[in-house]
């Protein structure tokens, strides 16, 4: 499932450097997860080594790589935003995008980079279109402009984005919990 993807490519796609000059409005004090995107993204990928860690240590799987994930991200808890390379032989830009929350729960956020960046402008960050993709949109005009700029998916709902990569990967969570010790 995330076995080594034959390509060690680490180099950050133009759109993510974008939205990482971004900030995140998380929401104001004692509004609940309808409210606000708790999304941190960074600058780069993790490296294969702090990836390989990071998931061994999730999983309590020592046997696994992280070579089949690109981590691009994090909530204010620790949960993880990634591209997975799940398509063999396709580019990086067409790997679906995954949340895996530092409690244990995961999902898909969508199914490519370019739906992901609707996802964005929609008002969802990887967590909450992972977990929470029934709460409505807070549609954002700068992450909108970044998806109109580096986006080659037409612009739909995120709900609609957000069910489709799910219903493809309808079993990636159970894959992932496998993989546990």
């Amino acid at each position: 499932m995330f076995s080594t993807t034959g390509d060690d490519d680490r180099r950050f796609p133009p759109a993510l450097t974008e939205v990482s000059g971004i900030g995140f409005d998380y929401g104001d004090e004692g509004e609940g997860e309808d409210e606000g995107v708790d999304f941190a993204p960074y600058e780069a990928f993790l490296s294969a080594e702090e990836t390989t860690d990071w998931l061994r240590h999730w999983t309590g799987n020592h046997e696994l790589d992280g070579a089949g994930l690109r981590i691009f991200g994090q909530d204010g808890a620790g949960g993880l935003a990634a591209i997975w390379y799940a398509r063999q032989g396709r580019p990086l830009a067409e790997q679906p995008v995954v949340f895996m929350d530092s409690e244990g729960e995961v999902g898909l956020a969508a199914g490519n980079l370019s739906d992901l960046l609707w996802v964005l402008a929609d008002g969802f960050g990887p967590r909450e279109a992972a977990l929470h993709g029934e709460r409505g949109a807070r549609p954002d005009a700068t992450l909108a402009a970044i998806a109109e700029r580096h986006a080659t998916t037409p612009r739909r709902p995120a709900r609609e984005i957000i069910t489709e990569a799910q219903a493809e990967f309808d079993t990636f969570e159970d894959d992932l919990f496998e993989l546990c010790r």
